[in-house]
């Protein structure tokens, strides 16, 4: 049986909120670990004293529960499974699988003495419905796959760990898919289970929830932004893309399969900030995965996708630590992130590495051009990274994912 690696970062948000008049809500892409962090927060609850009898678990991906595809046949399972002899804990896992499953959890809130987990793995039903009947009643969560962090637990439990810097190089290839860590696979071994974790990401989250009938078109464009990871693009340079192939869609459309790509958290969107100016920037944007191995277990590894997937952990770090995340605009230069959360922020330079004082100019210049005293960082996969250049830290990317000093 394989035990439970815990996941501090999340137990320790989530847990302060136990026993408060909120739905607690986790969302993520498929096969994140959502499932395992409320197993997780059973065992505390547990813990805690807890019965077994008080604490209820419904997972509406298995067959067991795939009769309960209302939410008045939620409302009717349930409401006779609560304990009459105090709260009982509630956890619903994958509830998007449950049509208007937000009424039969506020009438749970309404009716009955429960504190109830909800996990999710499409955003837009997370935030928009949901809204509208549990308004100022509930609070999110977002989980990612494993972190560099993490990745090292699973490596230190189940196999076995390398030289911190190297099992970046592994960490970048292979993904933060908690089940490809579970034991040594082969690179073509892991990207078997990634490329099932897209394909059922795919065709149950967006091609059947939506019922798109062109899905060969929706690939396409998968393929095109997976391609370009870390680089601006527009819905009309995708449509020009597909014109190239004889194959005709509008912007419009384009932006519709994006936003479902964003609503399944196989893509995130990252905006352009004006760094003098200080708005968003409507145009350009750059988009980002969900995980590393999603692009090598669809396109295959190339070397030259380094650089970019390099950028990737770096901006879905940085997002699992609360920060708000744009690309910078200054002047006509580009700052690779700049990342706010509340008072602090960051600028941040990423490069593979710097062996050319053209190239350095270049890294450190632009930050150099900011005219505030936040920190600054470029970060490198460079062996030899570390030290200051003018008040700018240079790290080792490793060292960066694992520092607890941002």
């Amino acid at each position: 049986m394989i035990s439970l690696i815990l996941r501090p970062m999340y137990i320790e948000k989530i847990m302060p909120y136990v026993d408060t008049p909120f739905v607690k809500v986790l969302s993520g892409v498929r096969r994140c670990g959502k499932s395992t962090i409320v197993k997780m927060i059973a065992e505390e609850l547990r813990g805690r004293g807890i019965p077994d009898e008080r604490i209820l678990a419904y997972n509406f991906d298995s067959l067991q529960h795939e009769d309960i595809k209302t939410a008045k046949l939620l409302y009717d399972t349930v409401k006779g499974q609560l304990s009459k002899d105090g709260k009982t804990y509630l956890f619903l896992d994958e509830i998007q699988e449950v049509k208007s499953w937000e009424k039969a959890v506020n009438s749970f809130m309404t009716d009955f003495d429960v504190d109830i987990y909800v996990t999710g793995s499409n955003s837009r039903m997370m935030s928009s419905e949901i809204s509208t009947y549990l308004t100022g009643r509930y609070i999110s969560f977002r989980i990612f796959p494993l972190s560099f962090a993490e990745y090292l637990s699973f490596r230190k439990e189940y196999t076995s760990l390398g030289d911190i810097r190297l099992e970046l190089a592994r960490y970048l290839r292979l993904g933060g898919f908690p089940a490809v860590h579970l034991q040594e696979y082969t690179p073509d071994e892991a990207y078997t289970i990634v490329k099932d974790i897209y394909n059922s990401t795919i065709f149950t989250d967006i091609v059947k929830r939506n019922q798109i009938r062109k899905v060969d078109q929706l690939e396409r464009i998968v393929r095109f932004a997976f391609n370009n990871v870390g680089r601006t693009f527009s819905a009309s340079s995708i449509a020009k893309y597909l014109k190239n192939e004889q194959r005709s869609i509008d912007n419009e459309t384009v932006y519709n399969y994006l936003s479902k790509l964003e609503s399944a958290f196989i893509l995130h969107r990252c905006s352009r900030f004006d760094i003098q100016g200080k708005e968003i920037l409507k145009t350009q944007e750059k988009f980002f995965l969900s995980d590393p191995a999603f692009r090598y277990s669809v396109l295959g590894y190339t070397p030259d996708s380094v650089a970019a997937m390099l950028e990737n952990l770096v901006y879905l770090e940085l997002l699992r630590r609360g920060y708000e995340v744009t690309i910078g605009k200054l002047d006509n230069a580009e700052i690779d992130f700049v990342a706010t959360k509340q008072e602090n922020k960051l600028y941040i330079q990423i490069a593979e590495r710097i062996e050319r004082e053209e190239t350095q100019q270049r890294e450190y210049g632009r930050l150099l051009g900011i005219a505030d005293n936040y920190p600054k960082y470029v970060l490198l996969a460079d062996e030899f990274a570390g030290g200051n250049y003018q008040g700018i830290k240079t790290m080792h990317i490793a060292d960066f994912l694992l520092s607890e000093e941002y």
